[in-house]
């Protein structure tokens, strides 16, 4: 508990709070409106404690909206980084419910997204994009849910129907080899790469003669 002396802009938007001629913490300009925080205002050890509480939660809220500015997370994804970051399970827990209230983390739409990703830059089979996302901590569900109109063919021939057309001077043994293991390496089935690099290879017959 004690008196505030003094408030001192330390950057854009943050405060410095000082009791008793001391340093006490930063907080949000916000802050200092909701909580009447000026000088000559004494706070008491609950109300210091409430300051401590909600400068952390827009700390954890920062550090959890720059995670998702580079590409959507899983909320498993966010709550680790935050976890790495030292933040307390409680802040954790109520930033991921804001995020998850803004609709900013939504596990559905992240296996969408991460479905249609692998798909159109890095096709691979169904059960390995499930099984990234179970590593994301997406439910089983939400993961089946997600690809379940997924076409292993389809995709695997998308992968390599590129690389086959450079490898049309191959004799047959090796236009499979290294398909074969390109598309292995991607989790198909060894039923889905015969017919695949067969079709391929008759393809590219067709197109050399």
């Amino acid at each position: 508990m004690g008196m505030v002396t003094a408030l001192e802009e330390v950057r854009q938007g943050h405060i410095k709070v000082f009791i008793d001629g001391s340093f006490l913490l930063v907080i949000s300009k916000q802050d200092v409106a909701r909580y009447g925080v000026k000088v000559g205002y004494v706070l008491s050890d609950d109300k210091i404690a409430e300051l401590r509480h909600s400068t952390e939660l827009q700390d954890c809220l920062d550090v959890a909206l720059h995670f998702l500015n580079y590409r959507p997370r899983s909320e498993a994804e966010v709550r680790l980084r935050l976890r790495r970051r030292g933040f307390a399970g409680d802040v954790a827990e109520e930033t991921i419910v804001e995020l998850k209230r803004r609709k900013l983390i939504d596990d559905a739409a992240f296996a969408q997204f991460w479905t249609e990703d692998r798909l159109a830059f890095k096709p691979r089979s169904k059960e390995m994009i499930k099984l990234e996302l179970r590593q994301k901590g997406v439910a089983s569900h939400i993961a089946e849910g997600a690809t379940a109109d997924l076409n292993d063919e389809a995709s695997a021939y998308e992968a390599v129907a590129k690389r086959a057309q450079r490898m049309s001077s191959l004799n047959y043994e090796e236009f499979c080899r290294r398909l074969s293991g390109y598309l292995r390496r991607r989790g198909f089935s060894y039923e889905v790469i015969g017919r695949v690099v067969k079709r391929l290879w008759q393809e590219s017959y067709s197109h050399s003669s």
